[in-house]
């Protein structure tokens, strides 16, 4: 997965060849660079950087300083690389996409994964992810400290306006459950409640792994836990208005999950950049 965006991005960008490296840098030079972080962080996509080095020239000499998932302070050097000048500036650009945008992902999940640390609720990732980068963006979750939702449609099965999946209501989703769980085993279902009534109605059902909480208030949340109780299924998810803020509010109501499609589709790239250093021959 990850080789095949590598090529769709070197391909991107180098297009027909890098016109500055082939003119103005010359065939024979030698140089050694250092990948370093200019702000504080959780670091994510390191090796698939040192990985657009080595796609680039696989005579360079690419090492990881540190590994992903590591917190950072400003200014640690994460990947060392040595080798023809011209082709530590072609991959320069390509490496550092990738680890600006999945070192924000990872910084921004640690940071909601702080506010909840001392509590059961952990923090998910959502399907708004970058196309072609999901796996490595819900990677970058991971790293940050989270925990990812569903990667696609395929493994599992969430069901939202419930009202409106079938006139038959309740049995009529419950027939289809049932239906899924015999022709596709091991996919979860997931349904989605709007009021607290809904969750008492499939809290009745069977098979069911995991209820959603949409945009219900901290009163709402502490009865959907309440009515629970003890059992281990289905866990809970809160879900809509989410943010730094009122998060640990959230997280207070004793719920299982709460997910943040900003992990993903917000998080501000962390500052990374190549540095070139006298090299010793």
């Amino acid at each position: 997965m990850s080789h095949s965006l590598i090529q769709l991005a070197l391909a991107e960008d180098i297009g027909p060849g890098d016109v500055t490296s082939l003119y103005f840098i010359p065939e024979n030079r030698v140089a050694r660079a250092f990948v370093a972080v200019r702000s504080a962080g959780v670091v994510s996509g390191v090796e698939i950087a040192a990985e657009v080095f080595s796609a680039v020239d696989r005579l360079l000499d690419v090492e990881i300083l540190v590994p992903d998932g590591s917190r950072v302070a400003a200014g640690a050097l994460l990947i060392r690389v040595e080798g023809s000048a011209r082709s530590i500036l072609t991959a320069e650009r390509t490496a550092l996409n990738f680890l600006q945008r999945l070192s924000g992902v990872a910084t921004l999940t640690s940071k909601f994964v702080d506010v909840v640390k001392d509590t059961q609720t952990r923090i998910l990732d959502t399907r708004k992810t970058t196309p072609g980068y999901r796996h490595l963006e819900k990677q970058a979750v991971l790293h940050g400290g989270g925990t990812n939702h569903r990667l696609g449609l395929y493994d599992r099965a969430m069901v939202k306006d419930n009202h409106l999946v079938a006139e038959g209501g309740i049995p009529a989703i419950q027939a289809a459950i049932y239906k899924l769980h015999a022709e596709r085993p091991g996919v979860e279902v997931e349904l989605e409640a709007d009021s607290i009534e809904q969750v008492r109605e499939f809290l009745q059902m069977d098979g069911i792994d995991y209820i959603l909480l949409d945009n219900m208030s901290l009163d709402e949340l502490r009865q959907a836990v309440e009515l629970r109780g003890e059992r281990v299924k289905p866990q809970l998810e809160a879900s809509g208005g989410v943010n730094l803020q009122t998060l640990r509010g959230i997280a207070e109501t004793g719920i299982d999950f709460i997910s943040v499609g900003a992990l993903t589709h917000s998080a501000p790239a962390l500052d990374v950049g190549l540095d070139f250093t006298p090299i010793d021959l």
